[in-house]
């Protein structure tokens, strides 16, 4: 109920000051459970798109979030439960076994559940490679595989702002994609490469992304040193609007990429699937149109 009530209330207000637009919303399912798999540039992609979506829309959420004590601690847990989010613990050897169980069960229920396959948010506008724990979820559950992409949230609250800037967003939907080929795969690592390799093709296809290929928390632990984030941050706030500075972010974030001694690990942990495969999105003429290549 409370999922419903904040989508009516949000919807207006976003679309007032935001002005969304939307192209696909139909390949979204009617009915049946589904993964939509989307860019991550921003913390607000996790607004935007369930309030586009018109069904419901479940995420993972730390479970340090619903086990808080007091008063507050017992209001953040009752928002996050009745907002959809779905709590994992994601600490030690067994996280990505749980959220991959979390996530089955919503699916299970016929519901869709929403993923960032990158894991992170991207630090410089580019799209990263992709986790394959979508994969797994995918081939475990049969559930068909719906990319989204995600446009220009990273100007409306870049990296490091806590306050939205008015910029119009865009969401593009691409139409599901089936893996049931891979049926009882989601053992072969190669197999889980090759399905998350053609998601992440589809999201580049979708949003125009310049695609990088390595995970985005390396390149986060790259930004780690000072001056770079400094520069990064500098430029950001300095732009009018906010565009000029993420594309400033985004050239010194790449600039710089390769000199960068390794920084603080990245506090944002990965989804499911964190395995070292190596492997760009793109399409393999002898594996055919439905696959990737390695």
């Amino acid at each position: 109920m409370l999922y419903w009530i904040g989508k009516v209330i949000l919807w207006p207000v976003l679309a007032a000051v935001f002005r969304p637009w939307v192209r696909g919303i139909e390949n979204i399912p009617a009915s049946g459970p589904a993964i939509l798999a989307s860019n991550h540039l921003s913390v607000s992609d996790s607004f935007f798109l369930p309030v586009v979506c018109p069904r419901r829309v479940s995420f993972l959420a730390k479970s340090e979030y619903f086990t808080g004590r007091g008063i507050k601690g017992r209001a953040k847990a009752m928002f996050f439960r009745g907002v959809g989010q779905v709590p994992v613990d994601r600490s030690g050897g067994a996280a990505a076994e749980s959220a991959i169980s979390a996530l089955a069960g919503v699916l299970a229920r016929g519901e869709l559940v929403g993923i960032y396959p990158e894991g992170t948010r991207s630090p410089d506008g580019r799209l990263y490679r992709g986790r394959t724990g979508v994969a797994r979820l995918a081939l475990r559950t049969g559930a068909p595989v719906v990319p989204v992409a995600m446009i220009g949230t990273d100007v409306v609250q870049p990296i490091g702002t806590s306050l939205p800037r008015i910029h119009r967003v865009g969401v593009v939907v691409g139409e599901p994609l089936d893996f049931s080929r891979y049926a009882g795969m989601e053992n072969d690592r190669f197999v889980l490469r090759s399905v998350t390799d053609e998601i992440v093709y589809e999201l580049m296809r979708l949003s125009g992304q310049e695609y990088a290929d390595m995970y985005a928390t390396t390149m986060k632990e790259r930004l780690g040193s000072a001056p770079v984030k400094a520069r990064i941050a500098a430029a950001t706030r300095g732009a009018v609007g906010g565009e000029e500075g993420v594309a400033a972010a985004r050239a010194a974030a790449q600039a710089s990429g390769d000199d960068l001694a390794p920084g603080p690990q990245d506090a944002e942990v990965p989804p499911p699937g964190a395995e070292e495969d190596a492997g760009a999105p793109t399409r393999s003429a002898e594996q055919g149109p439905g696959t990737l290549a390695s």
